[in-house]
């Protein structure tokens, strides 16, 4: 089996241990064993449990950036892009629930090392999304002051919030026994964010500009 393959399968497995078991709880022999591999091999690829899952907070947090900006079409208005790039996140974070648990609830709260693994994720999503709101602002004519400062704020909110919602729509389900779907959910965070942008816009604007 080619090398990539055989890495891409351990990590899979190891995926879905650490985000069932919590890192703490997962094992290396049954993170082999999910995979099908001697533990032996496991150790040759990945020296020790602390490099495994640190290769899977990388490869997951590369995974979801790549969702949000592949979602986000360029062309599209401020508007519509907002809108791509949380039905991206959220698809992706209802896709792989395994990955998320790992990225939210087992790095974040493991220890320094893999919380600063993340911190790199949601820096890298809150300039993203910064970035994206200030090219609204700029089209629409606004003060570049006021927008350095309100675009990063409410970018940093946003990304928050988005994490909190994912957590809330990927935990036990209510009731009716139906999770949010993700449409549904990027629609709750839309609706929250948008108006506040659409506020940030019409503040800010220099005068003589529509």
């Amino acid at each position: 089996m080619p090398k990539e393959v055989r890495e891409r399968q351990m990590l899979d497995a190891a995926v879905a241990t650490f985000g069932r078991l919590g890192y703490r709880a997962a094992s290396m022999d049954g993170i082999a064993e999910r995979a099908g591999v001697s533990k032996p091999l496991l150790y040759l690829y990945l020296n020790s449990k602390e490099e495994l899952f640190t290769a899977c907070i990388r490869r997951e947090a590369a995974a979801l950036a790549a969702a949000v900006t592949g979602a986000v079409d360029a062309g599209e208005s401020p508007e519509r892009q907002l809108w791509g790039g949380l039905l991206g996140f959220f698809t992706h974070t209802a896709d792989h629930p395994d990955g998320w648990a790992v990225l939210y609830r087992q790095a974040r709260t493991t220890g320094r090392p893999f919380a600063a693994e993340v911190d790199v994720l949601r820096e890298g999503l809150v300039e993203y999304v910064a970035g994206l709101f200030a090219a609204a602002a700029r089209d629409a004519g606004c003060d570049a002051a006021l927008v350095g400062r309100e675009v990063t704020a409410l970018a940093h909110a946003l990304v928050g919030a988005a994490e909190s919602l994912a957590d809330w729509a990927g935990g036990a389900p209510p009731a009716s026994g139906e999770r949010p779907e993700p449409k549904d959910t990027a629609a709750t965070l839309m609706d929250f964010a948008w108006p506040g942008l659409e506020a940030l816009l019409a503040r800010a604007r220099t005068p003589g500009t529509t």
